[in-house]
């Protein structure tokens, strides 16, 4: 069978707030593990008041604290909105809490308008531009440290927390191939250039000290109900929410 998994925006509903869409995406994770789901991961979206999980590494411990073997993760941190040591520290504070069971999908969309990402930057001189180096720069704070190295992170030098490169075009097959990294592919949103990139990613992988093979992960829509009509009536609300944040929760299968 193919590993199914779970792509959370910790929605806040109609009548809701955020603690109760985090308390839900909890919720949701503990009945994830339970039916033997692989990953549970959450993605990081700012000034959206329909979504709660813009401080994803901290909604990312309240749900790996809540279960106990299903592995956890972003889908993913925007890293254009961070600098890449920040987020090793994220997330190897959560590797140390949680071992064997924290990913960091990444990926090069601010994840928000441009007034929000130039808020959480405080500049613009860091774009998606910059995303093969920050990926690079990730992957060796990661590592364990050399012998006078400056910088570090701790927690996070020697962990090597897995990493997946997130993507809807070309670019992103491109740039996992690249660089020997597992890749998911949000066909979501993108379902036109999935069979595309899937197959610029296969034939051009090369190995890494991460990945030997190429390995993928698909992001699709799913509306689930006791009925057709009421599985039917959700889609519509996720329809709606479309107009003017994101899509709702999506299934991933790799």
């Amino acid at each position: 069978m193919t590993p199914i998994s779970v792509l959370d925006l910790s929605l806040i509903t109609e009548g809701g707030d955020a603690a109760t869409a985090l308390s839900n995406t909890r919720d949701l994770a503990q009945h994830a593990e339970a039916w033997g789901y692989r990953r549970y991961w959450v993605a990081e979206h700012h000034n959206m008041p329909g979504i709660a999980s813009a401080a994803t590494a901290v909604v990312i411990g309240h749900v790996a604290s809540g279960t106990s073997t299903i592995r956890v993760g972003a889908g993913g941190i925007m890293l254009p909105n961070h600098a890449p040591l920040v987020i090793a520290e994220q997330f190897g504070t959560l590797a140390s809490l949680y071992p064997g069971r924290i990913d960091l999908g990444i990926g090069r969309a601010p994840g928000t308008d441009r007034m929000t990402a130039s808020a959480l930057r405080r500049n613009l001189t860091g774009d998606g531009d910059d995303f093969p180096r920050d990926v690079l720069e990730l992957q060796h704070y990661f590592r364990p440290p050399h012998l006078g190295q400056q910088v570090q992170a701790v927690p996070g030098a020697g962990l090597y927390v897995p990493i997946w490169i997130l993507g809807s075009s070309l670019y992103g097959a491109q740039l996992a191939a690249a660089f020997g990294l597992p890749y998911a592919f949000a066909s979501h949103f993108a379902p036109g250039a999935l069979m595309r990139a899937l197959s610029v990613y296969r034939s051009r992988f090369q190995p890494s000290e991460q990945l030997s093979t190429p390995y993928v992960m698909v992001g699709l829509n799913v509306f689930a109900a006791a009925t057709d009509t009421e599985a039917r009536y959700l889609k519509s609300s996720a329809q709606q929410s479309a107009l003017i944040t994101a899509p709702a929760t999506f299934g991933h299968s790799e």
